[in-house]
């Protein structure tokens, strides 16, 4: 784990009981960070969450410390940095995704847990309600079952005669499935027939896209962890599948993706960085309601297009608010 640690220097060898205390209490709290992801892929949400605390007046190694623990899309990862963030302890611990919201309630019950981004944080039990999610835990629900009809919809406005999708996705990861159950009702629901192929590893994408090459017409990518630390190989072997795949993360597109419908992460950090000053000045995570994102960001690759010999209607690159060239 790399950590950033704040030392405060001591005068000499001898320290009072009255010094000990005022060092203690000049301490900068600490902000424990489980990345979901590799740190390449976090390191622009986490400098989004940093940016907004230095507006709301936290310095970092100053008056705010960030402590970051990267799982690198290795679920048994996440059980061991939480638990270390609250042995320590930090004084609030900030991550995205269900699995690490798990984790971190597991590893504690008293220390404040912020959420930048999670799939379904009632279903999944992180919170009593959006409203009010009592306990030590609040932050942004990305309301990612809600928007699967939307992508599968786009998918449809993308290739007319799509008949046969492939959903993709980690198997190992429990916390995934409202989204894939989601993804196979709305694709039933317009009459499209899905193929599933599943992977835990990395090393398993690839045999996972190849099996569904020339037995779909799209893919679908549920969204999780491994799926962002893997993403270069995600899209790597669905361009050579000539694949077209339709993601939930504005970034897997930027990153070599076709298309992508889904919040932007950097402003749903900006939000929890809010939510995290209130709490660091005596709110109480229970008192702060689940928010959910307001905008949608559609994303096309045109790069990938043409790769894969694909004409995107010019109606629908009108709809997009990105379009990478």
């Amino acid at each position: 784990m790399k950590r950033r640690t704040f030392i405060a220097g001591l005068a000499g060898t001898v320290a009072f009981p009255l010094v000990v205390r005022a060092q203690r209490t000049a301490k900068p709290p600490i902000i424990g960070y489980i990345g979901a992801n590799t740190e390449a892929i976090d390191r622009p949400r986490i400098d989004a969450f940093m940016r907004r605390l230095a507006e709301l007046g936290w310095v970092e190694n100053r008056s705010i410390v960030l402590d970051t623990g990267w799982t690198n899309g290795v679920v048994a990862r996440v059980s061991e940095i939480a638990a270390a963030f609250a042995q320590r302890p930090v004084d609030l611990i900030l991550t995205a995704g269900d699995n690490q919201v798990i984790a971190a309630k597991k590893a504690t019950d008293t220390i404040p847990i912020v959420f930048a981004a999670t799939g379904d944080p009632v279903g999944n039990g992180l919170v009593a309600s959006l409203a009010n999610p009592g306990g030590n835990a609040t932050g942004l629900s990305l309301q990612l079952t809600d928007s699967v009809g939307k992508r599968v919809d786009l998918l449809r406005d993308l290739l007319p005669n799509l008949h046969r999708l492939g959903l993709i996705g980690n198997v190992a990861n429990e916390t995934a499935g409202p989204e894939w159950r989601a993804a196979l009702s709305e694709a039933h629901a317009l009459g499209i027939e899905t193929i599933s192929s599943g992977f835990s590893r990395t090393e398993e994408i690839a045999p996972a896209i190849e099996n569904l090459k020339g037995r779909v017409e799209a893919l679908y990518v549920c969204q999780d962890p491994l799926v962002g630390s893997s993403i270069a190989e995600i899209n790597a072997s669905a361009l050579d599948a000539r694949l077209p795949a339709m993601f939930s993360v504005r970034e897997w597109a930027e990153r070599g993706g076709l298309i992508s419908y889904g919040p932007d992460f950097s402003m749903l950090y900006r939000r929890a960085a809010e939510m995290a000053d209130k709490i660091l000045r005596g709110t109480k995570p229970a008192d702060i309601p689940v928010e959910q994102p307001t905008q949608f960001d559609l994303v096309i690759n045109l790069k990938t297009a043409k790769a894969l010999g694909l004409k995107v209607p010019d109606a629908l690159l009108y709809r997009a608010d990105r379009v990478i060239e």
